[in-house]
């Protein structure tokens, strides 16, 4: 591969579009952006020598997007001004990625769908405190949650090829064939 100029011409573009399906708050996107090609600008030597630039481009996209989410975990901590365990400072990076990643999932979804698994999965109603919310019967709340979820895990699939055993399990942490 050429020079970085180089780089930034053939990549900008795509990894722009990675990251903003994946964030969506334009001026993060622009701040990711602009650390990967800082990355890229630190690391030009190596990126040389690898085999697949495009590979290692997206490797360095992923892990700076979780930086990303770690610092704005660190200073949600900060304003609190709580300590947390290591296992609470996971909880809130997972609820992060969940409340930035997955609804955007979930805004994807009908509406009667998207309602369920918001008021369920983000705001953490009981299914009960959902159907009495939306004046639906228990079990037709449950219904609704149950196909809200099949629905979003289509969505997903449908982004990524997701490799599970036979139990549902995820087999790899990381979905190489993401296009979503």
């Amino acid at each position: 591969m050429g020079d970085i100029s180089d780089l930034w011409i053939k990549f900008n573009a795509e990894i722009r579009r990675y990251i903003v399906r994946r964030i969506g708050d334009k001026a993060e996107v622009d701040d990711i952006v602009q650390d990967v090609f800082l990355k890229i600008i630190k690391n030009r030597q190596k990126i040389q020598t690898v085999e697949n630039v495009q590979e290692y481009l997206y490797k360095m996209t992923r892990n700076t997007i979780a930086d990303n989410f770690r610092v704005k975990k660190i200073k949600l901590v900060e304003l609190k001004g709580v300590e947390r365990t290591e296992e609470e400072a996971d909880e809130n990076l997972n609820t992060l990625i969940s409340e930035c990643c997955i609804k955007f999932f979930i805004d994807k979804l009908p509406e009667k769908y998207k309602e369920a698994l918001t008021y369920t999965e983000l705001e953490k109603l009981s299914q009960k405190e959902f159907a009495e919310k939306a004046n639906i019967s228990y079990s037709g709340a449950k219904s609704r949650v149950q196909r809200g979820r099949e629905k979003l895990k289509d969505l997903l699939n449908e982004c990524c090829q997701f490799e599970s055993d036979k139990y549902g399990n995820l087999l790899d942490s990381e979905a190489p064939n993401c296009g979503c």
